[in-house]
């Protein structure tokens, strides 16, 4: 896979360690990433936009997630046994050139109105696939890219710098989209994943433990990766509490319908409040990546999801897009946290040769709550209407949060990272 990691040089007593935007490894890493995750929100935003434009039906957005989450549901056992096997950097990179063949096929049907609505879902299955490959390789290669001591560091900034994909990506596809419709969007996508995977070769592994002999069968490696997780309640607690909090509360794919019916603020202003969260989490990652915390962070985690759903909660009842814009930057700063705290603990806690399983799991419920929520709010949207779904879901997230502290001492009561790593 690669080569065996060499001992990380500590840093001189008293001393601060050196900033972990000091290894080139890393910020190759980033501006990877940063190019492909920025063509993914551009996409994202075009694609749901596109395809409510020419349907008119909450049920054709729920669709547009479960197209893209059954195929990672289908891969994620091959997915998490090939990243712990080999080179994580070459299956990444073959993950954002099969994006960038998705996002040709979208150029190619956004010229065929109503009748490319089906094509599109097929092309979102292939993407699906491709995602389901590319979420835990990122996972696993970035302990790979830095030393053990800078990598909560890195993840917040990582998560930071993503974010700000986030929020340029859907404005700037809200944007080209009202200006020059799929065509002008798509080609962009194409040429952001295409750069991205060209870029990985310049990425630097150097923290790499040398690939185990594969023992047993596929299903049997995997099956250990399960286990793994089910024996420590701070990872399962920490990648299922997200999973419900958000696949019951997100709203995400109910923008479309409250951007058209609700605000009336057109496509751009759907870039706009789809970048609000982004714009929360940058902010809140910033922060995070100057000055990480590293106490009390079970307690953190938890108070940040309740936050993110009392936030969405406000913006479901929201009538004024000032209010809506203000509720899903408090989500999103609110979602930063939790996602650092569960980025830190779950990478604290596993090993490197499991951390392709670990991590195909971990997207695995970070797509059900993503892709598979969107399908449950378009579907809640359709039978209750947007309004009393979008609540309901609000409820929903806070109502997880208080069984999952009840239901996970251990995880609420963890108060260092470090903590994690020692619950191995």
């Amino acid at each position: 896979m690669s080569q065996p990691s060499p001992t990380s040089p500590p840093h001189p007593a008293g001393q601060p360690a050196p900033s972990v935007y000091r290894h080139s490894g890393f910020l190759a890493f980033l501006t990877a990433r940063l190019i492909a995750v920025f063509a993914t929100q551009v996409q994202a935003v075009v694609v749901a936009w596109q395809v409510y434009d020419l349907t008119r039906e909450p049920l054709a957005l729920a669709y547009v997630g479960l197209a893209q989450f059954l195929p990672m549901l289908c891969l994620l056992l091959p997915a998490g046994d090939l990243i712990d096997r080999f080179d994580r950097r070459r299956i990444l990179a073959i993950s954002w050139a099969v994006g960038a063949v998705c996002s040709a096929l979208l150029l190619w049907l956004s010229g065929h109105g109503a009748t490319g609505v089906s094509g599109i879902y097929a092309v979102l299955v292939l993407f699906g696939c491709a995602r389901a490959f590319s979420g835990p390789a990122m996972q696993s290669l970035l302990p790979q890219i830095v030393p053990r001591e800078q990598l909560a560091q890195a993840i917040a900034a990582n998560s930071m710098l993503m974010r700000a994909a986030s929020i340029g990506g859907p404005l700037l596809g809200g944007m080209l989209y009202a200006v020059g419709g799929g065509e002008l969007t798509y080609a962009l996508c194409f040429v952001c994943f295409a750069l991205g995977a060209a870029l990985l070769a310049r990425v630097a592994v150097a923290y790499a433990t040398p690939a185990a002999a594969a023992q047993g069968t596929m299903w049997q490696r995997f099956g250990a990766g399960i286990v793994f997780i089910r024996s420590r309640p701070i990872i399962l607690g920490t990648i299922s509490l997200d999973l419900f909090a958000v696949l019951l509360g997100g709203v995400v794919a109910l923008l479309p319908i409250y951007a058209h019916e609700v605000l009336h603020v057109g496509p751009a202003g759907l870039g706009a409040l789809r970048s609000a969260m982004a714009v929360g989490e940058v902010g809140a990652g910033l922060y995070l990546s100057m000055r990480p915390f590293n106490r009390k962070v079970g307690q953190t985690m938890f108070i940040a999801v309740a936050i993110f759903g009392a936030a969405n909660l406000v913006f479901a009842l929201s009538t004024l897009f000032w209010l809506s814009f203000a509720a899903l930057l408090v989500a999103g700063a609110a979602d930063m946290v939790s996602v650092y705290i569960r980025g830190a603990l779950v990478q604290f806690s596993t090993p490197d040769e499991m951390r392709g399983r670990v991590n195909a799991v971990n997207m695995l419920f970070i797509g059900s709550s993503n892709e598979l929520g969107e399908f449950r709010a378009g579907t809640s949207a359709a039978w209750l209407g947007v309004v009393p779904a979008a609540v309901l879901g609000g409820i929903c997230t806070l109502g997880v949060v208080g069984a999952w502290t009840l239901g996970f001492k251990q995880l609420r009561m963890v108060d260092k990272f470090e903590e994690a790593a020692k619950s191995r």
